[in-house]
């Protein structure tokens, strides 16, 4: 009997070891995109071409995937975090300028830590397995990322709304998906998990921003 129950705890012993690996190592990497952007503000650092910097947004998590099991996954995961902290650095910077720039930094991280928390407790007490969303939401961040290359050339703001909210859409499901994969054995490495959850908060912070910035009368 007690063996019995053992073997039905440690699913849920090892997926609460993942959840809590996940959100302390995710809390350092935002810590560490903080100082990093703000080291790149304070130095007045240039703004990264956008190429470079959706080339390593993509590359980097794949990288971090293949080394997984290796120790050189959390300085790969700290060195990612650090560098796109350092990339919102000039982005945080032009909108700081803008008038009533501040109000719309604040309201965007507001939103965004408020909506990953609340996903993330609903994800969480509910315990549904949202792995059905998982095709969907690929096709969604195929999309999007398309939108936003031809958005590079094009510059058209009604389309970079469009893309702004869809993308925080996406992002929500995606950090429904990701908290599910998490307790229910989907991904089992913390560091992996980790870099997923952070991807999805940059994201939305980042495209919060541009919403922000329209509602506020600014082009």
């Amino acid at each position: 009997m007690e063996q019995t129950i053992s073997r039905a705890q440690t699913p849920v012993l090892a997926s609460n070891r993942v959840i809590r690996n996940t959100y302390l190592l995710l809390t350092l990497t935002l810590l560490t995109s903080a100082a990093a952007a703000g080291f790149a503000m304070a130095a007045g650092a240039q703004p990264i071409n956008w190429f470079i910097m959706i080339a390593v947004f993509i590359g980097m998590p794949f990288v971090i995937y293949r080394f997984r099991d290796s120790a050189w996954s959390l300085a790969l995961t700290f060195l990612f975090t650090g560098f796109m902290g350092y990339v919102l650095g000039p982005i945080l910077s032009l909108y700081l300028g803008l008038p009533n720039g501040p109000q719309i930094v604040m309201s965007a991280f507001a939103t965004t830590a408020v909506m990953f928390t609340g996903l993330s407790v609903y994800a969480l007490a509910t315990q549904r397995d949202f792995s059905f969303m998982g095709g969907f939401l690929f096709v969604g961040v195929i999309v999007v990322l398309l939108a936003i290359v031809a958005n590079l050339f094009l510059a058209i703001p009604a389309l970079s709304l469009t893309i702004s909210a869809v993308a925080v859409i996406l992002m929500s499901g995606l950090i429904l998906y990701d908290t599910s994969r998490m307790l229910h054995g989907g991904e089992t490495n913390y560091v992996v998990m980790t870099v997923s959850l952070y991807a999805n908060i940059y994201v939305m912070f980042t495209h919060l921003l541009n919403l922000f910035t329209a509602l506020g009368g600014h082009e």
